[in-house]
């Protein structure tokens, strides 16, 4: 894939839906697979596949192929006797071949719902989709419901690098529905991947649901090591499916300026040890080092807006060649609503802090999670930066952060597993998982880089544009946060750092002309 990559939306189908199928399910075994073919609603236009059985590895003697030819032994099943309850890819970073549209992002795949879905370009074979399970999980069975595209023939990857692909199971005689894939051999990886190599109707893949179990007893731990319990957890919270009355914005800004910058410190993931990461550049509190600690914020200055916004946010430096290129002046930073119903959003505690995006991200996971990637000029959806951008332009990008909280962490042992994206989110509505049912502002970065015209030396401190990311330490004021967020986000207003909506003017800011809350 070239350095420019991007994400190029299809234009919409205007093939007729299929038929709903039956809801009568069928059971029967395919190459040592359980198969239940059943609903899966009605197409609105992509196909997707499954994966195909070319060769039944129950009779291989637990050897099967390496993407590249060679022999894999595969381990024998042993614990996957008993299939795990965990959906080990819920909410997990997805990323896909292709989209019909932004609308249908790989993630939605993954959110546990068959409410939403991915669907790729039509008339294109292979297309893939795959999900990074966090750390090496031991895979054991999936489930996987397609819409009424589907795939015909499909494999079935694991990769622990996303590179070399090792096939666990494949078919040639998909016929759609909901399919129950439980292999009697097990192979394990981070990476899970299926690709559609046959159509099974004229237009893409789409793909409502996908689920990836382990053995019994698998899934994320919520205690020991690198779980930090909230001092106040908020418990006995379902989450929110209100559907109040649409507003055009939900929001406020929490604008912030560069405070320091090319420091080699990482106080979430490195706390404690300065110089152990590579070049950030600092927003908002002026005093964050290695050893930051929630109490060092709320004693220290800041260069936000609202003064009272003592939080501290950073990011990989962008440097051109070897010279660090920074964002010049106030940064918008946004904070909105990210769930259906904004009237449920709450304020962050205070304390908490959570990792967005990943410095080993691919390509495609990249251009998944970001709103449309790096743009600069007419460029834009790009994974990577260019060679060059137009003469006067910056090389900008906003990237979202998960609005959805467990109520019980403030940290966890990979700075997110506290943290999820609602489910069935496009475009500012969803519902909170079950397992994080507490709705919380969604962050997002706007930042913009003066990095010139000639970008070919660009790169970030963290490796290539698609390493980008960012962290976030909540320190605000707690009552200046809860007056913007009651007065802003959940009142559904469209509002600036001083809590002000241009389009209320009748309505009284919520901070003073100092952006002080009085």
């Amino acid at each position: 894939m070239p350095d420019d990559a991007r994400i190029t939306p299809a234009p919409l189908l205007s093939a007729p839906l299929s038929p709903k199928r039956s809801s009568v399910p069928l059971l029967m075994t395919l190459a040592g697979l359980t198969l239940l073919l059943g609903s899966c609603g009605e197409q609105s236009g992509t196909a997707a596949r499954l994966p195909q059985t070319g060769a039944n590895l129950a009779g291989m003697d637990h050897a099967g192929m390496n993407m590249d030819g060679t022999s894999l032994t595969i381990q024998a099943l042993g614990d996957c006797a008993t299939l795990g309850s965990v959906n080990l890819a819920q909410g997990r970073v997805a990323a896909a071949s292709s989209l019909q549209s932004l609308e249908f992002k790989a993630r939605n795949a993954f959110d546990g719902t068959d409410t939403t879905r991915w669907s790729s370009l039509a008339n294109t074979d292979p297309q893939w989709i795959q999900v990074n399970l966090g750390r090496v999980q031991t895979v054991c069975g999936l489930t996987v419901q397609w819409e009424g595209a589907y795939a015909k023939a499909f494999r079935i990857e694991v990769s622990n690098d996303a590179v070399t692909w090792t096939q666990i199971y494949s078919t040639a005689t998909g016929t759609g529905g909901t399919q129950t894939i439980k292999p009697t051999v097990t192979a394990s990886g981070q990476y899970l991947r299926l690709t559609g190599t046959v159509r099974g109707s004229p237009y893409g893949y789409s793909l409502l649901d996908m689920k990836v179990f382990g053995p019994s007893g698998s899934g994320p731990a919520t205690s020991g090591a690198g779980w930090v319990d909230a001092p106040q957890p908020v418990t006995g919270v379902t989450s929110s499916t209100a559907k109040p009355t649409p507003t055009g914005h939900h929001e406020f800004q929490a604008n912030c300026s560069v405070s320091r910058s090319n420091l080699s410190d990482d106080p979430i993931k490195f706390f404690a040890q300065p110089g152990a990461s590579h070049l950030h550049t600092f927003l908002g509190n002026t005093t964050t080092n290695a050893g930051t600690t929630l109490s060092s914020l709320q004693a220290g200055g800041g260069s936000c807006t609202a003064p009272d916004d003592r939080s501290a946010y950073w990011m990989p430096t962008m440097l051109n060649g070897d010279t660090p290129v920074q964002p010049v002046g106030t940064q918008v930073i946004y904070y909105k609503a990210g769930v259906t119903d904004y009237t449920s959003v709450r304020p962050f505690p205070a304390g908490l802090r959570f990792i967005v995006g990943d410095m080993n991200a691919t390509r495609e996971e990249f251009l998944a999670e970001s709103v449309v990637g790096w743009e600069c000029g007419d460029k834009t959806g790009l994974s990577d930066f260019p060679a060059s951008c137009a003469a006067g332009s910056q090389l900008n990008l906003r990237y979202q952060a998960p609005s959805c909280w467990d109520g019980l962490h403030l940290d966890s042992p990979d700075h997110q597993r506290h943290m999820a994206y609602p489910v069935g989110s496009t475009q500012d509505n969803g519902v909170c998982p079950a397992s994080h049912p507490i709705a919380v502002p969604k962050i997002e970065f706007k930042m913009a880089f003066p990095a010139g015209s000639d970008t070919s030396r660009v790169r970030l401190s963290s490796g290539r544009g698609y390493s980008f990311h960012y962290d976030f330490f909540n320190a605000w004021d707690p009552a200046t946060l809860k007056a913007l967020v009651d007065g802003c986000i959940r009142k559904g207003f469209q509002c600036s750092a001083q809590g002000a909506d241009l389009y209320h003017p009748e309505v009284k800011p919520v901070l003073g002309s100092d952006y002080r809350l009085h």
